[in-house]
């Protein structure tokens, strides 16, 4: 199992960003995946999950509104599109399979600082 996450960087509060999430070795098709994220001093903060045929989304009431989970079973990418973002956004954030899983990747870096 490959996790392999992209898309962080550092922006201004009510900016944007797409993340992604390369994933290979398991049949993505089948289940569900998640963001999870980690604040510096902090623990693990589930964000979002969305169920294998991407019909059902669920978020944290930190980031409904805000925050919008998608897949794309052939190309077995997670995504996850931030607007309006918000410096308690600031982050690591991983994906990981299933619903409440446990990352597994290196992570990509959310900066959100003017």
């Amino acid at each position: 199992v490959q996790l392999v996450e992209s898309g962080g960087g550092m922006v201004q509060p009510g900016g944007s960003l797409r993340l992604s999430c390369a994933t290979s070795g398991f049949t993505f098709s089948s289940y569900d995946m998640s963001w999870v994220r980690q604040a510096p001093g902090k623990g693990p903060e589930w964000v979002s999950a969305i169920n294998p045929g991407g019909g059902s989304k669920y978020y944290a009431a930190s980031v409904k509104g805000r925050f919008t989970i998608s897949r794309d079973n052939a190309k077995n990418t997670l995504y996850l599109q931030m607007n309006s973002l918000k410096p308690e956004d600031t982050a690591l954030y991983y994906c990981a399979r299933e619903f409440y899983g446990n990352p597994s990747g290196q992570g990509t870096q959310v900066t959100v600082s003017s």
